[in-house]
């Protein structure tokens, strides 16, 4: 028996604007870049509201519609969702029939949800107090919109090594879901449960081989294997039968139509999938929690050093491989204490906002092989204007912050801007571009 684990990652972040220098002081508002109607929707880049309703149309409502039939078709059918706080917030505000849909597919009870930090943050870098809260942030979330107690952690972009695995043991979760990487796996397959090595969290770890086949290749004309059907598909999984007992498919639910466009087959592939794979002998599928029920762990698996699914190195360099991301991240966190001691709701949303992972992935400078993946969703001209935006924002929050704090002389206000030929203060002037990597 070999059991197939179907998982998909839903996130759009509450995306920057770009802001300038000359609005520090000035703007409180740094997400919400107004639609463009003189263009199309798309162009909207940096638009919060034009980029979900986009992806609205090209993904979630055909999705979930596709995935809806196919769960009343057939009932052995079982999917696993992270859905982010922030996400849900904005299908609240700007698709409330998308959001009704995830609930439509919560109802049949086929679905599942993960557990995640609710900004799809990096405080597990920083704070692991702060993690913590958003980890609580995420489960209230998910009770109140679907009724549903998640039992399985999926941190941000699956990252995770022991501290993580130990932290969200003590949160109460059963199992964590991240990457086979093969530097942890070694001559191992990602194909079994695996367990933490000094608690009972049991480890799911995502077939990257076959996601990616999916999630990346699916479109591409060059690849040997190139067009994928679901035939096919099937029979690469019947042939880890014998050889591994759960096939854990985890990707980003933009995969169906947005990352692979609806032109390329992506929709017909999903209609076809579960009927190839029912109909292979000794297949079926099983929620993450079941896995870990039905099947034994094989072995303790120890993660010194941070894993992700992100990139070819599957680490955490996407996030903080240069000098910009560390700094940024550093200056935001170093303002927790005072955020937190004004305990001003607007101050600590926007603060938590600006943790969201993407800020930092669009401030990656490394181009190649990643490159084009850097650059989905990314409206930035280069990861210097990332930075230079983010870190303008993180100023005018610290001014904000100065302006409430009760020490500080009403006789002496901060300046409105620093008045600096357009670069921010403090010695955060446009970076030298590195030399290029070539992996």
């Amino acid at each position: 028996m070999v059991s197939v684990s179907l998982y998909f990652k839903v996130h759009q972040p509450y995306r920057l604007k770009r802001y300038s220098v000359f609005q520090i002081g000035q703007d409180p508002d740094y997400f919400t870049a107004p639609i463009d109607h003189s263009v199309p929707l798309w162009q909207n880049t940096l638009s919060n509201e034009a980029m979900l309703k986009k992806v609205a149309d090209k993904c979630y409502r055909p999705a979930n519609h596709t995935l809806l039939e196919l769960l009343d078709a057939y009932p052995e059918l079982k999917i696993s969702y992270s859905l982010t706080g922030v996400f849900i917030e904005q299908l609240q505000q700007w698709a409330p029939d998308v959001l009704e849909s995830f609930q439509q597919l919560a109802a049949t009870n086929q679905v599942t949800f993960l557990g995640e930090p609710y900004y799809h943050s990096l405080s597990f870098l920083q704070d692991k107090e702060e993690f913590t809260n958003q980890v609580g942030f995420q489960e209230a979330v998910l009770k109140d919109m679907f009724g549903a107690r998640p039992q399985v952690f999926s941190n941000t972009e699956a990252a995770y090594n022991n501290d993580i695995g130990r932290w969200v043991h003590e949160l109460g979760y059963s199992a964590a879901y991240t990457e086979g990487a093969h530097r942890i796996l070694d001559w191992r397959s990602p194909n079994f449960v695996y367990r933490h090595p000094d608690n009972a969290l049991r480890l799911l770890l995502k077939n990257y081989q076959l996601s990616d086949d999916i999630a990346f290749r699916f479109h591409d004309s060059e690849w040997s294997e190139w067009p994928l059907t679901a035939d096919k598909f099937a029979h690469w999984i019947q042939s880890v039968n014998g050889n591994g007992e759960v096939v854990n498919l985890a990707m980003d639910y933009e995969t169906l139509g947005e990352h692979q466009w609806q032109e390329s087959g992506i929709f017909s592939f999903l209609q076809q999938l579960p009927a190839e794979l029912l109909q292979q002998e000794d297949i079926d599928f099983v929620w993450p929690r079941e896995a870990i029920q039905r099947y034994s762990a094989r072995d303790a698996i120890s993660v010194p050093d941070f894993i992700s699914w992100a990139d070819a190195e599957r680490d955490l360099s996407a996030w903080q491989e240069n000098n910009m991301q560390q700094i940024a991240l550093q200056k935001l966190f170093q303002l927790k204490p005072r955020v937190m001691q004004i305990g001003d709701s607007g101050l600590i949303e926007a603060w938590r906002r600006l943790q969201t992972s993407d800020h930092f992935y669009y401030m990656c400078t490394k181009w190649f092989a990643d490159g084009d993946i850097h650059k989905h969703f990314n409206a930035y001209e280069s990861p210097y204007d990332a930075f230079i935006s983010f870190m303008n924002a993180l100023k005018d929050l610290e001014y904000r912050v100065q302006r409430t704090e009760p020490h500080i002389n009403a006789q002496q206000p901060p300046s409105a801007a620093p008045q600096n030929g357009g670069e921010i203060e403090n010695g955060y002037n446009r970076p030298e571009r590195p030399h290029n990597r070539t992996s």
